[in-house]
């Protein structure tokens, strides 16, 4: 039996996903964050393969010999030639004779939601960066630029942006809303000037951790703070723009295209999709739920690249068969 493994890497989760040609799933792994601007790329490979190991020594079936190819989708690749260059050779080095395709995680992101058809995939998780391809074959990636200037409509982004509403209505520049209650009892901070210090020295350092406020964000949102209401929608509108810059690059424009989603900011969907519908429909395109996850997309990218099993099928209509 041939087995095909797929990544989805990212700056919170690593997933790991080992299948046969069958499509019985053999092992799946979840660790953390492989980013390599935020554990160095010697780390961050070194990862990797700690997941592919423990993918392979899950199942007594699995040897490395057997397993045909993969497919890795790391955070920030693509986005610095020296470290590209660095991460494929330790892969490579660690891999030895297995082939693998190693894109950014933004690309099994699509080739899941999308069942690798034309359109476009966003990806707003702890980063945001979108990629589309053609009917031409023809790729894009929009977004994605760095942390310090871009990010724009991702966890990251609406972290900070959650501080400086909390800031705002601490301070009465904007109506007090249900944030600042809930954030003060989530964070455990008595005296408001603590939180200056907090952020700068425990949050602002870490990238994961400045995403993870999103969710006091949401809650917020949940509670009908409309301030928070209002983050999502302009969170919203960032992720639009990076639909629109493919849709007119890719010429989609005129054309009907499909959009899809991955990522941990659409846990808050009741407060993105809708507001993202309708901006997508009024340029011809249509929002559609992810057809796969990430991972299983990075799955099929192998399976697609390293064999002949999706070349005269229908992709949407493989089937993943859990272990029982």
């Amino acid at each position: 039996m041939n087995y095909y493994l797929g990544i989805d890497g990212g700056g919170t989760k690593t997933e790991c996903l080992l299948v046969d040609e069958t499509g019985r799933v053999a092992a799946h792994v979840l660790t953390d964050g492989c980013s390599y601007k935020e554990i160095g790329v010697s780390d961050a490979v070194k990862k990797i393969m700690y997941i592919i190991s423990r993918c392979i020594d899950a199942d007594n079936e699995v040897s490395v010999d057997k397993i045909r190819g993969m497919a890795i989708g790391l955070p920030c690749y693509g986005e610095s030639p020296k470290s590209d260059v660095l991460l494929w050779e330790g892969l490579k080095t660690g891999l030895g004779s297995i082939p693998f395709y190693l894109a950014n995680d933004v690309e099994v992101g699509w080739a899941g939601s999308l069942a690798l058809k034309p359109g476009i995939n966003i990806v707003a998780g702890t980063g945001s960066i979108a990629f589309g391809k053609s009917r031409e074959n023809v790729s894009a990636r929009s977004g994605g630029w760095s942390t310090f200037f871009g990010d724009e409509g991702s966890c990251y982004w609406l972290g900070r942006r959650t501080m400086e509403l909390f800031t705002k209505q601490a301070d009465g520049r904007v109506k007090e809303g249900e944030l600042y209650h809930i954030l003060k009892d989530e964070l455990k901070i008595r005296d408001i000037q603590d939180f200056i210090e907090r952020m700068e020295t425990e949050y602002a350092p870490n990238r994961s951790k400045v995403a993870s406020l999103q969710r006091i964000l949401f809650s917020a949102a949940k509670a009908g703070d409309a301030s928070a209401i209002k983050l999502y929608q302009e969170a919203a509108d960032e992720l639009f723009m990076l639909v629109y810059s493919l849709a007119c690059r890719l010429n989609f424009i005129g054309n009907e295209f499909i959009v899809s989603y991955s990522g941990g900011l659409f846990h808050a969907s009741e407060f993105v999709i809708p507001y993202l519908k309708d901006k997508v429909e009024a340029i011809g395109g249509k929002l559609v739920k992810p057809i796969f996850t990430p991972v299983q997309g990075a799955v099929l990218l192998a399976i697609h690249m390293f064999s002949e099993l999706l070349s005269d099928r229908d992709v949407t209509q493989f089937k993943f068969i859990n272990k029982e």
